[in-house]
């Protein structure tokens, strides 16, 4: 191939959209490998209780709208639909489900892209794996001594079952509190804790105040760093249904605990509270660990990009990673790759060939 793309969430199928209309024809140019079961992305493993009305803005794939979307069906049903729409329309040939197990350097300056269907030599590399295969899992002392349930938000089931428990629900990002909003309404009682003190923004998110938060996000990804939540550099928005949970005292922050115990959780001043169920909303991390042959983490722990391009090896793009993450960023950043990998593609063809290697 001349090009793998890996992941067929929104980077990946805008970069599988640009392929086609650059010329390049999958399965013959181009191959786009997804290890979930079906269309949707990280979308279709989302909670029920997440209807679309609820998703914070998503964004349009390139060359067709999402329009006519039902606010009350789930998220998931939704963007998978769209999604799936999306792949037949332009004929993508989505390979799926493949789950890509290492990226090395094969031959003749190609990269061996090694998968359960196989491996495929390929000349470039568009990596969109998101992070919802990653989620972080902070370790506190005597965690592992609880008694009760310990779920993260990716194995989230819906405020059903939390009824008459006690819950903490730990994270000061988006789904934290959507957590919290949903599950105080069944739940016994519920706790928040944060390790900073949650930022609520208030007024509109325009264009200029987008641009800033990538910048900051961009900021850490060109000096070889981890990117950041979206939530730490923007804020959470204050919305109507924001304001009545903090009025009822649903959205009173705790600050972080010191240990946990076999029935709760315990800060080093004295204070306990005893719950039946801690749910970690604490995020996830970008699902990259099949790059870790090409050795493209810098000291800081992330992979330092130009634009798209792995500064450590220009065969390689991530898209949907650091300020490419949200839906707009992902469409903008496909493109950027293709177009830069179509250059990589053209110098090498026209790169003389050594005598008696032709």
């Amino acid at each position: 191939m001349d090009v793998v793309v890996i992941g067929a969430g929104q980077a990946g199928l805008s970069a599988a959209f640009h392929l086609r209309r650059a010329g390049l024809a999958p399965d013959r140019d181009f191959v786009v490998l997804d290890h979930a079961p079906r269309p949707g992305g990280a979308w279709q493993f989302r909670w029920p209780s997440l209807t679309y009305g609820k998703v914070h803005g998503m964004h349009a794939l390139p060359g067709m709208e999402l329009t006519g979307a039902d606010p009350a069906r789930p998220s998931s049903e939704v963007i998978g639909t769209y999604f799936d729409t999306y792949e037949r329309t332009f004929d993508l040939r989505i390979h799926r489900p493949v789950d890509v197990t290492a990226v090395r350097e094969g031959e003749g300056g190609r990269l061996l892209v090694e998968t359960s269907e196989g491996a495929y030599a390929t000349r470039s590399l568009i990596n969109a794996t998101g992070t919802w295969d990653r989620p972080f899992w902070p370790r506190y002392p005597g965690q592992e001594t609880f008694r009760g349930l310990q779920l993260h938000t990716a194995g989230y089931p819906g405020p059903a079952a939390f009824a008459g428990k006690r819950v903490l629900v730990v994270g000061g990002g988006a789904s934290g509190t959507q957590h919290l909003m949903e599950i105080a309404d069944v739940a016994a009682d519920t706790f928040w804790v944060t390790r900073r003190e949650p930022v609520f923004r208030e007024g509109p998110f325009g264009e200029a105040e987008g641009r800033a938060a990538v910048a900051l996000v961009e900021e850490r990804v060109r000096r070889g760093l981890p990117p950041q939540s979206v939530v730490s550099v923007t804020g959470l928005p204050l919305t109507d249904a924001v304001r009545a949970a903090r009025a009822r005292g649903i959205l009173d922050r705790l600050p972080m605990f010191d240990r946990i115990t076999p029935t709760g959780v315990a800060w080093d001043d004295g204070r306990t509270i005893d719950v039946d169920v801690i749910l970690w909303a604490t995020g996830f991390r970008a699902a990259i660990d099949h790059l870790t042959p090409l050795r493209l983490r810098e000291p800081g722990g992330g992979i330092r990009v130009a634009g798209t391009r792995a500064v450590r090896d220009e065969r390689v793009h991530l898209v949907g990673y650091g300020p490419s993450a949200s839906t707009i960023g992902a469409n903008r950043a496909g493109r950027a790759a293709v177009t830069d990998i179509r250059r990589l593609l053209r110098d090498a063809s026209a790169a003389p060939v050594a005598a008696g290697t032709g």
